[in-house]
């Protein structure tokens, strides 16, 4: 029996397939990130009710779809924005590189993905809608040749004290090596290593991490050095690094069966030997 608020046989996760339904991913990630949970829009921003910047033009927009809804953009029910390397060397840089200086991953000598923007109603926030996301990022990678995967990933708030048990938490138990960590940038350095590791309840402090930073590392992610405040969007965010050869078999091998590629192999210990 079905105990979740959807049927999961209509939910579909595809990339955006145009202005319209784009600007239906800008209007929810408006919903979730300013009127759930109190970030500052600019004039424009509020006037459309649409989180939106310049990296929107750039990028690729996965959309969670509910059939269920309706065959319209309001069946739009979540969204994850995806920048290839191509593309952000040639508009200059990626939105990470404002917090974060990613020059370790981007001297690894394999091929990036940042992810960003993730957002999904309350009601889709179940691990069956995250698991078909991964799904679809997957293929994503396939198609692409990525090699690593990286990007902010939030705690909600901007009170350090209430969030140093899981910033330490993933400090101690999930920073990635020395040769592919990020480090947030020194005007914005927020020190994560706020408790002693022997002093954290590892079981309550990885439970009450975000939906989304739990999947990451049940995935094999790990943390760059340090967090950044960001006072717009209202949160405490950490840098995730995740070579695409950590996400398990069951997103990986599945997609080999069925088109007959083989996934890109992790060439990132090869370039850093």
């Amino acid at each position: 029996m079905n105990s979740l608020p959807f049927d999961p046989e209509q939910i579909e996760i595809r990339l955006a397939h145009n202005d319209e339904e784009i600007e239906a991913a800008q209007r929810l990630r408006y919903t979730v990130f300013y009127e759930e949970y109190g970030a500052t829009p600019n004039e424009e921003m509020a006037r459309e009710k649409r989180d939106m910047d310049s990296y929107d033009e750039i990028t690729d927009h996965l959309v969670v779809v509910d059939h269920s809804i309706s065959e319209g953009l309001d069946s739009i029910v979540g969204t994850y924005r995806l920048l290839r390397q191509s593309v952000a060397e040639e508009y200059g840089q990626f939105y990470t590189s404002d917090e974060y200086d990613i020059s370790p991953l981007i001297n690894s000598g394999t091929t990036l993905l940042e992810l960003g923007r993730s957002c999904v109603l309350p009601n889709y926030r179940t691990r069956p809608v995250l698991q078909k996301m991964w799904q679809e990022i997957a293929h994503y990678v396939a198609d692409h040749d990525i090699g690593m995967m990286f990007g902010c990933a939030s705690l909600h708030g901007t009170n350090i004290e209430e969030l140093s048990e899981q910033l330490a938490y993933l400090h101690h138990n999930h920073l990635a090596e020395d040769h592919l960590c990020p480090k947030a940038v020194e005007s914005r350095y927020v020190d994560m290593n706020l408790h002693k590791k022997e002093d954290l309840d590892v079981k309550k402090a990885f439970m009450s991490l975000p939906p989304l930073i739990k999947g990451y590392i049940r995935l094999g992610a790990s943390i760059g050095e340090g967090a950044v405040i960001d006072e717009q969007f209202n949160t405490t965010d950490v840098c995730i690094v995740m070579p695409t050869a950590q996400i398990t078999d069951k997103y990986l091998k599945h997609y080999e069966r069925i088109t007959q590629k083989t996934m890109p192999t992790n060439q990132v210990h090869k370039a850093a030997s």
